[in-house]
């Protein structure tokens, strides 16, 4: 592919709900615009965009694809992104390395949850909005009520550029209102037809687009409404720049599977969507934290973002960015701001899919990619070492679903755990720890087919079975009053004996461990073996009495015992103090505590009672409720970590896929009885 200067470049992420035709839009726009001798379809397993074997296997996307095609001299960077919630990552990297989102609506659905995502992630980042209502040969479809309700969700800047004429519920035509012509497909090929008489419908929505074009400028104000007429160049032109502004958001229509409307939507793009030079480049921070603006110009220090990671066993680590600024090539001297350290590309790409192409270098305002560059992570900055800059890196949705995750065959415990961290390299809302109380391997992510996926990638690239359960959750024990109680150690075996004797008063107190203290007189217990004792204690309190929990909040006061010249020794001692465990902590009231966090879950105003009446299900305490963006209220409540495992589950259900939570851990509190019998009683089987 040729070198295209920043110009004549649009980086177009294609976003919307699963299943409103993202990736076969992209297919569409790749084979008409020759990038492949074949028409890619889903069903069939052959699209240059899904190419992943998971993606082949489910149907469905899981990852960002680029794919770069041109039309009529202008590179259109294609970005296709995963519309499943479980993969919202890649929404967030599309939406990073674009200029705007292609949104595609379904003509049967219409507005859904993804279509609120994909419009929520571009206005996050100021990008411009481009909707496509696809799926217009269905018989189900409707194409205005579709418009109707962009328009009522998304407002007044919704603006009609390509319509359908509706003969027996399908579209026979289809109007082009920037340039007044209807487009007929025969066979998949537009050819010109009359203008159909669509009566006042066809009127009004020209009138919508001049009203449009008239507010763009103080000229084209007052040409519309001293009563001329808008020239067609004129009408692109205003509709263009309220586009690249923002004022104005252009709806397409057609078919991608038959092709229909695609080749007016690629005209469509190459006149109104904003190019990489029209965004005007970012704005980053030096060394000392100040802003620094950037320009998007070729013969600038070089400066890129790395914006998705792709880790293959095979192939090694390739890592994708957009250049901002300068050029990134083979021999560009870069620096990895996160690290510090130097960074050498020995060659960069162009990525179609899974195909990659070698180039001379990759200018502002292009993306590209270059592989084995094993310290950049997603998100980094790559720069000149003369211009020191970072660049905002990608804004992940946080992991909502944990669980345990271990081998099928013992012993290949470090082999998940390596497989699983290569895997949240190229995904980074997959979280993994290794819980040292549960002796758990967690994994975290963003829902049950987002955590499905790693177990199946695991087998294919690594080569490892594993299985989820429910992670145990790491309760405590405490005791709730004061006793006194003797440790005696005594053995005789024949020549030096054994024998340590301690008294020791256990109460309660606040702290997160045991707090020890000595208070021995006369000398009954030599300071000596003070340390001995408390040692036998720490190793005792690492397992509670009533479930094997270890005690925190526990005070041990060493007051009296007794000691033998020639038996006593630093291991008669602390076993002496591990027996008053023994015997004392039973009769001190222990009890169990389970861990609480703090849950702040923002859902629509809609669902607030149904999600507080699952707060108090699941023995939690609403806090307090908070007015959060776009219209969404937050509650904040106190929930026992142990009610939590399924609440992303059930949150997903309620809203939708529109709400989302984040959890803390705060402290332990006390157990619930029933709750505390049945966790003992677990303990005990096991």
């Amino acid at each position: 592919m040729k070198q295209y200067s920043a110009k004549n470049i649009m980086n177009i992420a294609i976003a919307g709900h699963s299943g409103s035709g993202k990736t076969s839009l992209a297919e569409a726009m790749i084979w008409l615009c020759g990038g492949s001798d074949r028409l890619g379809k889903v069903s069939d397993g052959n699209t240059i965009c899904d190419f992943d074997p998971e993606e082949i296997k489910r149907k469905t996307s899981v990852q960002a694809c680029i794919a770069p095609i041109e039309w009529k001299s202008k590179k259109i960077n294609l970005i296709d992104a995963p519309g499943l919630f479980d993969f919202e990552g890649g929404l967030y990297e599309a939406a990073r390395a674009a200029d705007s989102v292609l949104i595609t609506v379904s003509g049967k659905s219409g507005v859904a949850v993804g279509t609120e995502k994909a419009v929520k992630a571009a206005n996050k980042r100021g990008l411009t909005k481009i909707f496509f209502v696809n799926g217009l040969c269905d018989e189900s479809a409707r194409f205005y009520r579709v418009f109707e309700s962009l328009k009522s969700s998304f407002g007044p800047s919704v603006c009609p550029v390509v319509v359908p004429y509706i003969v027996d519920g399908q579209a026979d035509c289809y109007v082009n209102l920037l340039e007044y012509k209807a487009y007929k497909y025969v066979d998949g090929k537009a050819t010109v037809v009359p203008l159909p008489d669509m009566g006042d419908r066809l009127e009004g929505l020209r009138t919508a687009i001049c009203e449009a074009v008239a507010e763009t400028s103080d000229e084209m104000f007052e040409k519309y409404f001293s009563g001329e007429e808008f020239t067609p160049e004129e009408i692109i032109v205003g509709v263009s720049q309220g586009v690249k502004n923002g004022s104005i958001s252009p709806v397409f229509c057609g078919d991608a599977l038959l092709t229909y409307g695609v080749e007016q939507l690629l005209n469509g793009l190459s006149w109104l969507a904003p190019s990489a030079a029209d965004k005007a480049g970012e704005v980053g921070a030096d060394i000392d934290g100040e802003p620094v603006e950037l320009s998007v110009n070729e013969d600038g220090a070089a400066a890129a973002v790395v914006f998705k990671t792709v880790a293959d066993p095979f192939v090694g680590k390739l890592s994708y960015f957009k250049v901002i600024s300068g050029k990134v090539g083979p021999d560009t001297a870069l620096v990895n701001m996160r690290t510090g350290s130097a960074e050498k590309l020995s060659k960069v790409m162009f990525a179609r899919g899974k195909k990659l192409e070698d180039a001379a270098y990759i200018g502002a305002g292009d993306i590209g990619c270059a592989a084995k560059l094993s310290s950049v992570n997603t998100g980094d900055t790559l720069c000149s070492p003369l211009r020191k800059i970072t660049l905002e890196g990608v804004d992940y949705p946080q992991p909502s679903l944990s669980m345990a995750i271990s081998p099928k065959t013992k012993g290949e415990e470090d082999k998940v755990a390596q497989g699983v961290q290569r895997l949240s390299e190229e995904d980074p809302t997959i979280k993994f720890e290794s819980n040292v109380e549960t002796h758990q391997m967690i994994i975290s992510g963003l829902g049950e087919q987002h955590l499905d996926v790693v177990v199946s990638k695991l087998k294919s690239k690594y080569g490892v079975d594993v299985v989820l359960s429910k992670p145990k959750v790491a309760y405590r024990e405490t005791i709730r009053k004061p006793v006194k109680v003797q440790g005696r150690y005594k053995k005789q075996t024949g020549g030096h004996g054994q024998f340590g004797d301690v008294w020791i008063e256990f109460s309660p107190c606040d702290s997160d461990s045991m707090v020890f203290e000595e208070q021995v007189v006369g000398g009954a217990v030599p300071k000596g073996f003070f340390p001995a004792v408390e040692k036998g204690l720490r190793e005792s309190i690492a397992k509670g009495p009533l479930a094997g929990y270890p005690v925190v909040g526990l005070k041990a006061v060493l007051y009296d015992g007794s000691y033998h010249p020639v038996d006593s020794s630093e291991m008669s001692f602390k076993t002496a103090a591990s027996l008053a465990y023994k015997d004392g902590m039973p009769k001190a009231s222990p009890v169990l505590l389970e861990p609480v966090g703090t849950l702040k879950a923002v859902v629509p105003g809609d669902n607030m009672g149904d999600i507080m009446g699952e707060i108090t299900k699941r023995r939690g305490r609403v806090m307090g409720m908070n007015q959060a963006d776009d219209g969404m209220q937050e509650i904040e409540a106190e929930v026992p970590q142990a009610e939590m495992s399924d609440f992303s589950t059930f949150i997903r259900q309620c809203t939708q896929g529109r709400g989302y939570f984040t959890f803390k851990f705060e402290r332990y509190e006390e157990a619930p009885a029933m709750i505390a019998q049945k966790v003992i009683a677990d303990a005990a089987e096991n």
